[in-house]
């Protein structure tokens, strides 16, 4: 879907990498017995919360000088709104080269919205084992909970009507769009 022209950046390329890197110091401040014992897992929540999860995992080998656990997740088949959408996204492979059950399992995202997409990873998560602790990271939150899910990790809070949408962009999965975070302008009320 392509970026409207009126809406605003609120993030580019060099706010996405800082954002990130302070995220990336929280996550290691909050698991670093994790991190010292070999059990944090990131999980990328397809599609783009696979890159934001490839950026944070390279942040805290730099810090850290260890490699946490890397795996990436399809939840297409665990929506709980299939029968809305016009059709079925692409299926994305998942791949998980870890036994979760004694990892911190870390799921990252691109947008929290309303929480329904993380009860759908928790959902295929749960297919593949139980980790013994499963954290949220997220590049943006935007509010407009629909269920009782938070994030561990926020990139940053934007605050949002319900109707407008949030693009996030990544050079790396976007084909000739510089990364960056617009926000689509409130829809006006009619007089």
């Amino acid at each position: 879907m392509p970026i409207p022209a009126e809406a605003a950046q609120i993030l580019d390329a060099e706010a996405i990498r800082r954002t990130l890197r302070r995220m990336a110091h929280e996550i290691a401040e909050r698991n670093a017995a994790a991190l010292a014992a070999g059990t944090l897992a990131l999980v990328g929540i397809q599609s783009r919360g696979v890159e934001v999860a490839h950026r944070l995992l390279t942040d805290l080998e730099q810090f850290e000088g260890r490699r946490p656990a890397f795996g990436t997740l399809d939840i297409s088949m665990h929506r709980d709104d299939l029968r809305r959408r016009p059709r079925i996204t692409t299926i994305q492979p998942t791949h998980l080269p870890f036994v979760l059950e004694e990892k911190t399992t870390l799921l990252v995202d691109d947008v929290f919205f309303t929480g329904r997409t993380i009860r759908a990873a928790m959902d295929a998560l749960s297919d593949f084992g139980r980790p013994a602790r499963i954290q949220l990271a997220c590049l943006v939150d935007r509010g407009h909970r629909e269920l009782p899910i938070r994030p561990d990790f926020v990139g940053r809070e934007l605050a949002t009507a319900p109707t407008q949408r949030v693009f996030v962009r990544f050079s790396a999965t976007d084909a000739g769009l510089p990364d960056g975070v617009w926000l689509e302008p409130a829809a006006q009320p009619r007089p």
